[in-house]
């Protein structure tokens, strides 16, 4: 049965979206197929970036530490950037230009800039070691790299030229050296919906990171998509007599290399006129400091986060009080956390929202008081553009109820994978639908249940691992015979990285020394936190495979024991 809340949320989103409304629908032709849009949105980031810092050029939008910008000082600084890049750089449309950087008013300027000189955004992410940062920058032809300092050493010697940006620095000086290469009248490249905007790499089942990409339209669906359901909400508080007075704001606590630090957090905020109030690294207290002194009035991050905050011993010294809301995605949060949340944050309601990096990260919503009712669900689809299906082995619905892969459809999705038409045609049904590898059903209100994952993937703290990546720097080592890597249940991440090694004949080997090798290779995050040696050859199915779900279970009840 709908409840109150999802009544008025369709009640608002159809007042929101029908003609004559605030963001009326159209359709557009993809694949000769139509698909949904928001006539409303303008067609690529340049213009929604001039459109809307031009409308709130005054405002506050980044904070970093004593640095305090407003939209019009990071809209001069990014089109100094973007004329650089076409006059000194020769970047041309469609040149994939990389930032390997930690978050900073830097990064987003080079983002803004790569894209409204043409280029495609190519998000590396900042906690690869060197062999994963030099592997992805092959992989898409990188025509240009920004790295940070810690980046910038691990980048010696990449396919690529190198720009090191001094990201501690005040933005101007940062990117001074850049700028002041470029022609104050050179003219910039009018970038249509249909140009290729960002890439953003994503672990699956099959190892190395692939690169998904997107065009200008699919991003800008997404950012609106997203806006719609802000709007809806506003909507809703205005009718209770709770418009907010103030200018919304929040913290940007993920890395940006993120999808939803990207979208939904990033380029949401240009059309909300949301200041953004920078955390180059998580840490708990500081954030309630930096809720208390910005009057944050929305957080999003991993589940670990908002629950860290609530646990934390020094909570009820800060004023947490203007936040409405306390997001999260990556990864479910335990249904214990969900109730507390409201319960005890102080009129922080808790919501969650799943979608990929595939989706630009739109796909589903479980708001407030509908996320209380069913903890465990990840919500409806979002309107007004997600289309939500669970499929069968061969691409067709199941009935209600039943379990199937959780598939998403919409003008919001990618293209598919840079220079990977075989995984691209893997993750894609006939019809337009995106494959997401996670088994789910959908109960009679329509609401999402995922209960499994098809994918070979480790969820840590949002953060996707691929089993097999781990598996093959594991048999990098000489004197490993046999390797498999599985998820371990973590109070703190949900889940992390375990492993089990069988040592080649004569070899011996040990946890700490598997861990050290592996750290050379892959990122921490990525590395086992137990590894186990065994003294047989690993189980095997019928097929031959290593039996992984046996391992896991054999492994995890060790670990509860």
């Amino acid at each position: 049965m709908r409840t109150t809340l999802d009544v008025r949320m369709d009640a608002t989103m159809a007042a929101l979206t029908a003609p004559g409304g605030m963001l009326p629908l159209g359709t557009v032709q993809r694949d000769g197929r139509d698909y949904p849009v928001i006539a409303a949105a303008p067609p690529s980031l340049p213009y929604y970036f001039a459109h809307y810092c031009q409308e709130h050029a005054d405002k506050t939008f980044l904070v970093s530490g004593d640095e305090r910008l407003t939209f019009a000082q990071v809209y001069a600084v990014a089109t100094a950037v973007a004329q650089a890049l076409v006059a000194a750089h020769g970047i041309a449309r469609g040149d994939r230009v990389g930032i390997a950087m930690r978050n900073s008013p830097a990064w987003i300027v080079l983002y803004m800039g790569v894209v409204m000189a043409g280029g495609v955004a190519t998000l590396l992410n900042g906690w690869w070691q060197a062999e994963e940062l030099a592997a992805a920058i092959r992989e898409v032809e990188c025509a240009l790299v920004f790295a940070d300092a810690p980046r910038a050493r691990r980048l010696a010697g990449v396919p690529a030229p190198v720009v090191a940006i001094d990201d501690t620095l005040p933005l101007a000086q940062a990117l001074a050296a850049v700028t002041a290469a470029g022609q104050p009248d050179m003219p910039l490249p009018a970038v249509g919906a249909e140009d290729h905007a960002t890439i953003l790499f994503t672990s699956g089942s099959t190892g190395q990171s692939k690169g998904a990409l997107c065009d200008h339209r699919s991003v800008i669906q997404g950012v609106f998509n997203y806006l719609a359901q802000a709007l809806t909400m506003l909507g809703i508080a205005a009718q209770d007599g709770n418009a907010p007075t103030e200018q919304p704001s929040t913290l940007l606590t993920l890395p940006l290399f993120h999808v939803t630090a990207e979208v939904p957090v990033l380029l949401q905020s240009f059309a909300m006129g949301r200041k953004l109030v920078l955390m180059p690294k998580w840490d708990a207290g500081e954030a309630m400091r930096l809720i208390a002194q910005e009057r944050i009035s929305y957080f999003v991050g991993v589940p670990l986060m908002s629950f860290e905050i609530l646990t934390h011993p020094d909570r009820a010294d800060y004023d947490l009080s203007t936040v409405t809301d306390f997001a999260a995605g990556g990864a479910p949060r335990p249904v214990e956390h969900v109730r507390r949340i409201d319960a005890e944050m102080g009129g922080g309601a808790p919501l969650i929202g799943y979608g990929l990096t595939e989706t630009n990260a739109v796909g589903t919503g479980n708001w407030r008081t509908n996320y209380l009712a069913k903890p465990n669900s990840a919500g409806r689809a979002s309107p007004p553009l997600v289309d939500l299906a669970i499929l069968d082995d061969a691409g067709a619905p199941v009935a209600q109820g039943a379990r199937g892969e959780v598939a998403i459809r919409s003008i919001c999705n990618f293209l598919g994978y840079w220079n990977r038409p075989e995984a691209t045609a893997a993750c894609m049904t006939a019809d337009g639908y995106f494959r997401t590898g996670d088994i789910g059903y959908l109960d009679a209100d329509g609401y999402l249940f995922i209960v499994d994952r098809k994918k070979d993937i480790i969820i840590r703290g949002g953060e996707n691992i691929s089993c097999q990546e781990v598996e093959a720097a594991l048999y990098a080592h000489p004197a490993v015979a046999e390797a498999a890597v599985f998820g371990l249940p973590d109070a703190r991440f949900d889940e992390v990285p375990g492993a089990v090694v069988q040592p080649r004949d004569g070899e011996t080997l040990s946890e700490g020394e598997l861990q050290a090798f592996l750290s050379d290779h892959i990122a921490a995050f990525k590395v086992p936190t137990r590894i186990w040696i065994a003294d047989a050859p690993l189980p095997r199915l019928g097929t031959e495979k290593i039996d992984k779900v046996a391992l896991r279970e054999t492994y995890r009840a060790l670990v509860a024991a």
